[in-house]
């Protein structure tokens, strides 16, 4: 190969490479630039060659020109420059930032005749951490406390309670319909409490049967059962000196009730298929969605077992009793679905924010989630609009005709929301309360405590 030939495989090698390549001379004039460099910069090549590269305003530039005073670069000091990362200015005078690579050039007696520079724009990297950063000190701001979203009054007496029972080692009980965030709650107990630094472990009783559930909690001797092949240690073995969290404890049968009894009293445990006690120093924390009460009146609940979990309750409120914290919670989802799609959506539209806040939200803080991913895989504009939102949320809006508010007090929203939903329920009390996830009590209670009449032609 002729060298011309070779000078022209070296150009297209060159100019196809995505970095930008620069050659300078010694005293730092650009004498050749590759394409990606004309697109990285903005800049064509008739406008860069013969100029010096400080045209670039690149930031390390000038700190080396500061250090070394006449000297045009400390590239020639050291020799090479790797990775590092730098900012340069656009012909536009947009700021890019870039991370460079640098080194001498030598002709073939070792003369120096130049440097040669290569660039990689990482603006696009440095915007997602900064977005990331920017999130992450979001999260940690006085709306929220550990991970909860929340500025409402029903919201500031949990994060109270939260406070003040993470300070204890008695148990906690977290009542909350689905979706409510009772995970969120017991996480932050942990968190917030004396055994922080121990470990936090999380068993879902319902999704178990009887028998692997005992296993799972207390864990197993080898040939204890089929299947048994080697000795396994249990969740409170493994949540020693620190929390575990038990979801769906109205699902607990009666006979891991009892052995749960002799752990919260005696702090020991027995393995499945073993006589021999081991102590545990594990502080329990339980959640549910049901009424416990009426599940101890039915027997499904040991009496003497729910007053030795109902020690600390805590009630979390639904969405639909704290509508100023929605605003905020579709900030927080439209922040972490824009971060995730890399999705060019700039924001959420007053009427798409009025009909979140008109929606009574059955399936709480996780409804709304799943709001906002459904959006961010409809919305192909640059606002997210109502018409992108799941359709039960506009139709259920039309339909329950409430323009709730957040000025509205909960005494006043409750009041409503009963109206509104014995109408769809054409009276049926045991279907409201279970729409409402209350008894049948409590909705004839708030009935005669609002005055309204069972006539639904005049409920009032």
């Amino acid at each position: 190969m002729v060298e011309d030939e070779l000078d022209r495989y070296w150009k297209t090698v060159v100019n196809t490479i995505q970095d930008g390549v620069m050659i300078v001379d010694t005293h730092g004039r650009i004498i050749s630039v590759n394409k990606a460099f004309e697109m990285i910069t903005g800049y064509s090549k008739d406008d860069l060659i013969g100029k010096t590269c400080d045209v670039l305003n690149c930031s390390l530039f000038v700190m080396a020109r500061k250090n070394k005073g006449n000297q045009w670069c400390v590239l020639f000091d050291t020799g090479t420059m790797e990775r590092r990362r730098c900012t340069l200015v656009k012909k536009d005078g947009t700021l890019i930032h870039a991370l460079k690579n640098a080194s001498i050039l030598h002709d073939a007696k070792g003369t120096l005749i130049g440097a040669v520079e290569t660039i990689a724009d990482i603006t696009e990297i440095i915007e997602k951490d900064n977005q990331i950063a920017a999130f992450r000190r979001e999260l940690r701001s006085k709306d929220g406390f550990h991970g909860i979203i929340g500025v409402s009054y029903p919201m500031r007496q949990v994060f109270d309670l939260i406070e003040n029972a993470a300070q204890s080692d008695a148990p906690v009980i977290i009542y909350g319909e689905s979706g409510t965030g009772k995970e969120l709650v017991s996480k932050a107990i942990h968190e917030v409490g004396n055994r922080k630094k121990g470990p936090f472990v999380k068993v879902n009783c319902a999704a178990l049967t009887e028998s692997l559930l005992e296993s799972e909690l207390f864990g197993h001797v080898k040939g204890a059962f089929t299947g048994a092949y080697q000795h396994r240690e249990g969740r409170f073995e493994k949540a020693h000196s620190g929390n575990i969290f038990l979801d769906e404890i109205g699902d607990l049968p009666l006979s891991t009730q009892v052995k749960l009894l002799r752990v919260i009293e005696d702090k020991i445990i027995e393995r499945v298929g073993d006589s021999q006690s081991v102590s545990v120093d594990v502080r329990i924390i339980s959640a549910t969605n049901r009424n416990l009460t009426k599940l101890v009146d039915e027997g499904v609940i040991r009496k003497d077992f729910y007053f030795r979990i109902n020690v600390i309750p805590i009630n979390l409120p639904p969405l639909r009793e704290r509508l100023e914290d929605i605003p905020l919670l579709a900030e927080f989802f439209f922040r972490k679905n824009q971060l995730k799609s890399g999705k060019n959506i700039q924001g959420i539209t007053n009427d798409t924010m009025d009909a979140l806040v008109n929606y009574w939200w059955p399936g709480n803080v996780r409804e709304l989630k799943g709001a906002f991913e459904y959006a961010f895989v409809t919305c192909q504009e640059t606002m997210i609009k109502p018409h992108h939102l799941p359709l039960n949320i506009i139709h259920k809006k039309k339909s329950m005709g409430i323009n709730r508010q957040p000025s509205l007090n909960r005494e006043e929203i409750k009041k409503i929301e009963l109206i509104e939903t014995l109408k769809q329920t054409n009276g049926n009390q045991s279907e409201a309360a279970r729409v409402l996830g209350v008894t049948r009590v409590t909705i004839w209670n708030r009935m005669k405590r609002f005055g309204i009449h069972p006539d639904l032609k005049n409920p009032l």
